[in-house]
């Protein structure tokens, strides 16, 4: 641990990050199947909870349920609005398994889902119901990781309140396994041309059919086997590249369109929270100020409220 962020080595728990993002995409399609869609693919998303990672309240014909990842206590709770709660145990277990227990406890529920049963924006995706490749789980490791999400969260919530234009919740997309947070400048995007595997490009399109800012915090993948904040623009300007951006360490990467900073950067820092929030601000200025966006109509400064009525810190 350096200043209670703790050290991440993809190395170390990527099986168990590979069997982890396969249930939560079983998790999230229950959430995408449950609830009326909502703008950018915004009611699929999980949201960092004080013990793991939640779906927050979904309708079903009963009333409302929650799914919650646990990773103190290492398990999946399902509570339902009627009083009632099924478990299962969050170990070592293959994603064939983990998906059918999980539809045994929900039809105990009475909850009536069903869900397309492959991964999402993964390459050679195993339908989940066969997988019995990925069956990894290190409860060190994953709390580990979920402790990091804590803490990236609560930095991500501070940026979020200095704009004033239409932004994002801080969520969780189980697709690619981060932790985003957007901001929108309100002006219309060209349609998006980029794909990935198990995702109608229809659905592409509209999560990118406005001009975006965004970033966010992704645990790495056997390409770039490190943990790292991200920041693109959509539509990204030619000049957006080769804008200067902070901290020292941060850099833009041609091969995936974005600025990256590393996660051990940010976190072996004197002050981590200023250090990322630095790279947040830099990278977000660099989009608005290349694509000409009205920065004195969509940003705030509140500090007159946080001194008057107290603020988070």
């Amino acid at each position: 641990m350096q200043n209670n962020w703790p050290v991440l080595d993809y190395t170390t728990w990527k099986d168990t990050l590979a069997t982890v993002h396969r249930w939560t995409q079983i998790v999230g399609k229950i959430r995408l199947r449950k609830m009326p869609w909502l703008n950018h693919s915004w009611h699929v998303t999980l949201y960092v909870s004080p013990n793991g990672l939640s779906t927050g309240s979904m309708p079903y014909q009963n009333g409302i349920f929650q799914v919650d990842f646990d990773f103190v206590q290492h398990r999946l709770v399902i509570t339902t609005s009627e009083g009632r709660q099924e478990v299962l145990q969050l170990r070592p277990r293959s994603v064939a398994d983990f998906h059918r227990e999980l539809f045994e406890k929900i039809a105990l529920l009475n909850i009536d889902v069903s869900i397309y049963g492959v991964p999402s924006e993964l390459e050679n995706a195993i339908p989940f119901a066969e997988d019995e490749q990925h069956k990894s789980y290190d409860r060190a490791q994953m709390e580990a990781f979920w402790r990091a999400l804590v803490k990236v969260h609560n930095v991500l919530t501070r940026f979020r309140t200095r704009f004033t234009g239409k932004c994002s919740p801080v969520h969780f997309f189980w697709g690619a396994f981060d932790l985003a947070v957007t901001r929108f400048s309100g002006r219309d995007a060209p349609p998006h041309q980029g794909s990935a595997p198990n995702m109608p490009a229809k659905v592409m399109q509209e999560a990118y059919s406005k001009e975006v800012s965004s970033c966010g915090f992704w645990p790495g993948s056997d390409q770039y086997p490190h943990a790292a904040f991200y920041a693109y623009s959509y539509p990204a300007a030619p000049a957006f590249a080769t804008q200067p951006v902070q901290p020292e360490g941060a850099f833009y990467s041609n091969e995936m369109g974005e600025f990256l900073l590393p996660y051990d950067v940010v976190q072996q820092s004197a002050d981590p929270e200023e250090t990322l929030l630095a790279f947040l601000q830099s990278t977000y200025e660099a989009a608005a100020n290349t694509n000409h966006w009205d920065r004195r109509a969509l940003e705030c400064d509140l500090s007159s409220f946080e001194t008057e009525f107290g603020c988070y810190r």
